[in-house]
Order: structure tokens, then sequence, then C-alpha cells
């Protein structure tokens, strides 16, 4: 298995393929083409998208940095309210949020891929997650800070990822506070933060796109094994849909415009979600929390579901992890859907080479990258069998 993996992973990472553009669309119509060549039919559902988040974030800093510059020079209550609504903007683009700031923007298109398989008129359904865009790098990604952080012990006792995010926000926050209380200090910290922040958001910007092997190309091909797989032994009372997003690099634009389209149609007491999210890395692991600004726990049912399995057959699970940040889990799960992410890391408790350049299918895990297509498949053959 692990050699098919490769060749396809090695093919998709040749296509360069940002959120929104024409790569992402000869990436979806690859994945397509692969369905169909196994046997399963797949479509293209078009959506309209922004296709970044360094815009939405860079300009809500920016907006957050001169309502302090204001309070500064005497215009406290515009620059507060400038600097608080930026904040307010700013915290809205966060995944599962309504996203204000970039329906201003220009909107682009972006590519789902879905392919439906098992039972087409069963009561319950199993949807598995994954998505074909791939990311801008950025300073912000590089891989020696996690390295620099375990060296001064940040990580030995945490169990959740750094809040990347909170400084973004803070800035303009800060801002504001400081402009409309008259705090000279506060609002030359939210001013320093606002501009630092907007720095680093156009810097990514201006970055190339990195392969997207392990995020997330390694749960690409997982969807093409279990395609195959379900194909050879289809679940009797199951629909099963195979997903795979485009804009999830944008704060998941893709499965938001799929939960738009189809969430009406899928009831939340049967149907349940399985984002696959970087299976690359040396340790698979199950998700118990994420979000950007708020951390929101996964359900108790669909993480014992998980766990269940993978005991029985004998997959180990790094233990305990919650992310700052967010997957394309969070839509479901903010929709009442039970829902699990299935991800991996490395001993410093991140995805292996994330948003950096050696994310390629030579420095993939396809040890895990299988088994957590087993423990997926697992999964589907369970609820099959039994709901939760």
């Amino acid at each position: 298995m692990n050699d098919r993996l490769r060749a396809w992973l090695e093919e998709l990472e040749k296509i360069e393929r940002p959120s929104a553009s024409e790569g992402e669309r000869r990436a979806a119509e690859w994945l397509a083409a692969r369905f169909g060549e196994l046997g399963a039919e797949a479509r293209i559902e078009a959506e309209s998208a922004h296709g970044t988040y360094w815009w939405p974030l860079g300009i809500g800093a920016a907006l957050g940095a001169l309502g302090g510059i204001l309070g500064l020079r005497g215009r406290r209550l515009l620059g507060g309210t400038l600097a608080a609504a930026a904040a307010g903007g700013m915290a809205t683009d966060f995944p599962p949020g309504k996203r204000l700031i970039r329906r201003f923007l220009p909107r682009r298109t972006t590519y789902n891929v879905v392919c439906e398989l098992g039972a087409a008129e069963a009561e319950r359904t199993v949807v598995l997650i994954a998505h074909h865009d791939a990311a801008h790098s950025g300073l912000v990604f590089h891989p020696q800070l996690p390295q620099i952080a375990d060296r001064l012990g940040m990580l030995e006792h945490s169990d959740t990822s750094p809040p990347l995010m909170a400084p973004v926000v803070g800035g303009p926050l800060l801002a504001a506070l400081g402009a409309l209380s008259g705090r000279r200090g506060l609002a030359r910290l939210g001013v320093l933060l606002g501009l630092g922040s907007a720095a680093a958001m156009a810097e990514i910007g201006l970055r190339d796109v990195v392969p997207g092997a392990n995020d997330n190309g390694t749960a690409v091909v997982a969807l093409l094994a279990l395609a195959e797989a379900l194909i050879e032994r289809p679940p009797e009372n199951l629909r099963v849909i195979l997903l795979s997003v485009g804009s999830e690099e944008s704060f998941s634009e893709g499965i938001k415009a799929f939960g738009e389209r189809h969430f009406d149609e899928l009831p939340r007491e049967s149907t349940f979600f399985l984002c696959l999210e970087t299976l690359g890395s040396p340790h698979l692991l199950v998700l118990r929390g994420e979000g950007f600004l708020k951390m929101r726990e996964y359900p108790q049912r669909s993480l014992a579901l998980i766990d269940g399995l993978a005991e029985e057959l004998g997959i180990y699970l790094f233990p305990n992890l919650r992310l700052r940040s967010g997957t394309d889990g969070l839509e479901p799960l903010a929709a009442g859907y039970e829902t699990a992410v299935l991800a991996s890391c490395t001993e410093l408790k991140q995805p292996a080479n994330y948003h950096w350049w050696h994310d390629l299918a030579a420095n993939v895990d396809f040890d895990t990258v299988a088994d957590g297509i087993r423990l997926s498949a697992a999964a589907i053959h369970r609820l099959d069998e039994r709901w939760l």
C-alpha cells in the first residue's frame, strides 16, 4: 500500500495549488480522475471563496494600529472605536466564524470534490474530510521555533499548541483599550503588535506555496485508498461521503461552503464527520479540542469510538493534544455534528514540516498514513454495524 500512496502523493505535490486558484482546480480534477480510475464516481462543486487569510487579518491589524495612533494623537474616541471594530472583525474571521472582513474583499472560485459510496438511500451517513489546497509558508512557521520552545521547556507540560493568532487580535484590542482609557502605554503596545502582525501577514502573502505533501496530501491519498477499500467491501447500512475541500488554508472556506450547501440535508442525529488532517507525521493522534480564540472540545462519544477502535487495532495514539488553530473539523463540530479529527505529530507535538519547504512525499511517514487509513476504515465499518 505504501508504494501506491507514495506514487499518488508524488503526483499531487507537483501541482502548485494555493487556495481558490487555478492550481487548486487542477488538483481537484486530478483527484476526481483518480477516483474514476478506481471505479468511484466523483463530482466537483465550485464555490465562492476569498482565498487568503493574510489580507483580512493584515487589514484588521493595520486598522487596529491606526486606531492606536489616532488615540495617541488625542482622537481617543475615533481611534478606540476603529481599533475595537478591527478587533471584532478579525475575531469573526477565524473558523467557524462568519468571516465578516473578507466579505468586502475580492472573491475567487474554490473547488470541492465529492465522492459518494455505500448505500445511497441509507439513513446514516459518514463524511470523511480532507483538503487538496496547500499553504503559503512564512517565518512564523520556521521549523526552528518549536525546537527553541522545546529547549526552553515550553512544550514538556503543554497539551495545547501555542496561540499564534492571539497577538494578531490582541494588537487592535490593546490599541482600543489604550485609546479609550487614555493609557498611552497600552496604545503603544497595541500599535506595535498591530504593525508587527500586519508585516507578518504580508510576509506570508509574499511567500510561495509549499508542496503540501503532509498537509494535506496525505489525507487526499487516504481518501483514494478508502474509496478502493469501500468498493471492495461496501457498507450495507451506511452512505459514505469522501469529501476533499478546497480553501482550507484560507481558514476553511471550502468546508464552510459545503456546509451551507449540504448541512440541511444531513441530519445531526445520523451523520458523523471524520476529518483527516496531516496524517504523515510519526505519531497518529485524535484531537481532543481546537480553536483559534475559543477552545472547542470534541464530543466524548466520537472520541471514545476512535480511541476504542485504535486500541482494538493495536494503533498507538499520541495522547491528549489540542490545537490553538483550526482544521476543517471545526465547521461540523460547531454545527452540532458528532465529529472527530484524525491527525499526527512529531515528538515536539507539531505536524511534521508544517507549512515549510520540506513538506514533501519523501519526508512523509507512510506507516502513520496507513494506520490512519486502517483506523478510518474501521470507524466506517463499525458505524455500519451499529451507530454511536
